[in-house]
């Protein structure tokens, strides 16, 4: 017997060590082949490949992560399915997600589990961590994301087209219209910007539906054209906008397009070619692929662990994906330090432990993020750029197109908003 008892007690001593660093589970829900794929790849594929690079030159708390990417296909519950499995199983203690549908219908699951979500979906819905705020419909204390939230890209863009319109001299009241399909991901910012650009003295004009998937949108481009309307907001990502694109500059519509921040690219600017010119939009970082900053050295390492030869062009989803893995990750530190546990309270905790939080490595890539537990809004600064297309873009790869420069992206300007209250969560 005594025999038997020294043999467990030194299996489990042996055994000790590699229990203690058994990885870390991490979900990573990712749309590579439904209707918003077009950007669900670049986004999915940079924080892939940023949690690789993290595995393959470093440790949290001595251990790795195990990575597990799901593709739902943009269907809502495909992601809860997945999650329930997860959580009956490996039990992660952080997940990435993607879609506004099934981040919002996954908020009760998180809170209920204590699970850190970093999503893709900026829906200003999951800003409130507390539920007190005054539009709010429940608390999502383990939400978060990298970057401004749909209502306040909205906000910013509508700003600054109030701008536009006094500087180039017009007169009148700006007329604004919502475009977009009926669905979450476009709607969640609608009520928010209808009511700012009523406040701004713009004529908001009814909203135009089309579909998240490409089709043939003359009958909402010739509506738009005899609206009238001089900016019109664009709430679906790239693939449907670039027909609305083409079909309006078929039809000769003359309006301001404003992009939301899955709505244009440099996909999408090769792809509409001449239709997607002059685009305004949200970019969540500080740079774009090809600047110059000092985290583009990292960036540019983590990019070669998909494309060993390193000429691929990183789209802006890319980077804003690298960044969303690099918040988390440092909020896992954070949780680890001090041989402290990493579990979903410390690593949203961890979300709360740096102000103008821009991870190491990464200085003039990823914007400045400050997380408190009264208020999820990571930034209120909203960069904003301008497709520009000036010639053929059926010649030539995305990459060389830019460097030719028939295709670039300029920064038109910078808008800070107001930490309203009653903006939050809505």
């Amino acid at each position: 017997m005594k025999t038997t008892i020294l043999a467990g007690a030194l299996g489990l001593l042996l055994a000790a060590p590699a229990m203690a660093q058994a990885p870390y589970q991490i979900g990573h829900i990712a749309d590579y082949s439904g209707a918003t794929s077009d950007v669900g790849v670049p986004y999915g594929r940079g924080v892939q490949d940023a949690l690789a690079w993290v595995n393959a030159n470093r440790r949290i708390g001595g251990r790795t992560m195990n990575v597990m990417t799901t593709d739902y296909g943009y269907q809502a519950q495909r992601a809860i399915a997945q999650y329930q499995s997860w959580m009956g199983r490996e039990r992660p203690v952080a997940i990435q997600g993607w879609g506004t549908a099934d981040t919002e219908a996954l908020t009760t699951f998180v809170t209920r589990d204590r699970v850190p979500y970093i999503s893709a979906s900026y829906s200003a819905a999951l800003t409130d961590p507390s539920g007190r705020a005054p539009r709010a419909e429940k608390a999502a204390p383990f939400n978060f994301f990298y970057g401004p939230s749909y209502s306040d890209a909205l906000r910013a863009m509508l700003i600054w087209a109030r701008q536009d319109w006094t500087a180039r001299g017009q007169a009148g009241r700006p007329r604004f219209v919502h475009m977009g399909a009926n669905h979450p991901y476009p709607n969640s910012p609608k009520a928010a910007g209808e009511a700012l650009a009523a406040e701004l003295g713009f004529d908001v004009i009814p909203a135009i539906q089309f579909a998240l998937t490409p089709g043939d949108y003359t009958a909402q481009c010739l509506t738009l054209k005899n609206q009238g309307a001089n900016y019109a907001y664009l709430g679906n990502t790239a693939g449907s906008n670039i027909s609305v694109l083409r079909a309006c500059q078929t039809v000769g519509v003359q309006v301001q397009f404003l992009g939301n921040v899955w709505g244009m690219d440099e996909n999408a600017m090769k792809a509409a070619g001449a239709a997607a010119n002059g685009v305004v939009f949200p970019v969540r970082t500080a740079t774009v692929w090809g600047g110059e900053a000092p985290g583009m050295a990292n960036v540019r390492a983590i990019s070669r662990l998909s494309d060993q030869a390193g000429t691929a062009y990183r789209p802006v989803h890319y980077l804003a994906g690298v960044c969303a893995a690099m918040l988390m990750v440092e909020a896992m530190d954070t949780a680890a330090a001090n041989n402290g546990a990493v579990n979903g309270p410390r690593i949203r905790d961890g979300f709360y432990a740096r102000q103008n939080w821009v991870p190491a490595g990464f200085e003039g890539v990823c914007e400045p993020s400050n997380f408190t537990a009264e208020d999820h809004r990571g930034t209120l600064t909203v960069g904003l750029y301008r497709a520009v297309v000036s010639g053929d873009t059926t010649q030539g790869s995305v990459d060389e197109l830019m460097r030719a420069g028939t295709m670039r992206l300029d920064r038109v300007t910078s808008i800070t908003l107001d930490r309203r209250r009653d903006w939050l969560g809505w």
